[in-house]
């Protein structure tokens, strides 16, 4: 998992709603996670994992903002990518 794999609808698109509920079960993925690191800590994988979560939130808020972005300025919102991770990384805020 990883790279630009979003989750996608059978019309190979997703709208507002699908990103949001990806996100909604990364972040409760990437929350257990974190409880998890505290107390006892996390193997390896777990860490892996982590980090992919963390970089799949990322490129879905990326997506989420380029699809209202495009909404807001009468585009096509489903013409909007999941750009990929190494881009969405290294955003600043």
């Amino acid at each position: 998992m990883g790279g630009t794999n979003l989750r996608t609808t059978r019309d190979g698109l997703m709208d507002d709603k699908d990103v949001l509920r990806d996100i909604d079960v990364l972040i409760a993925e990437e929350h257990a996670l974190r409880a998890k690191a505290t107390n006892p800590g996390l193997s390896e994988d777990e860490r892996a994992r982590l980090r992919d979560v963390e970089v799949r939130l990322d490129q879905c808020w990326d997506l989420l903002r380029q699809r209202r972005a495009r909404a807001e300025f009468g585009q096509d919102p489903d013409a909007a990518k999941a750009r990929p991770a190494d881009q969405v990384e290294h955003y600043r805020s």
